[in-house]
């Protein structure tokens, strides 16, 4: 015959070392996960977190007369700072506003003119 009888297996004894209600094996079967997110926490997270940190400190220290680069490449000397906006100096009598964010980096004084 192609059909075999079937049997029921019954459930295994708790033993000591996984507890009275048997967790123990799952405990170690999901700890390969929580060490995953752990090792994910430290190397992409903590780092992104701290870059945000930076930039926002730096947008909030922002000056008249610092020299800037926006995430559009552009440079210039900040002329006026608001709330939510810079307005730069790109050439003389040309003034551009922009939204802080956009200010990716802060240059230190003088680089625009060596340039």
């Amino acid at each position: 015959m192609f059909i075999t009888t079937a049997y029921a297996q019954t459930a295994p004894a708790a033993t000591p070392s996984s507890g009275p209600f048997g967790l123990g094996g799952n405990l170690t079967s999901f700890l390969p996960i929580i060490l995953m997110f752990v090792v994910l926490y430290f190397l992409m997270i903590r780092p992104q977190m701290k870059r945000q940190k930076e930039q926002k400190s730096m947008m909030d220290a922002l000056g008249k007369g610092d020299e800037v680069v926006t995430s559009g490449g552009i440079l210039g000397k900040v002329s006026k700072v608001a709330d939510g906006y810079v307005t730069l100096e790109i050439a003389a009598g040309t003034e551009v506003t922009l939204q802080k964010s956009a200010v990716t980096t802060l240059l230190p004084k003088g680089t625009i003119k060596a340039l």
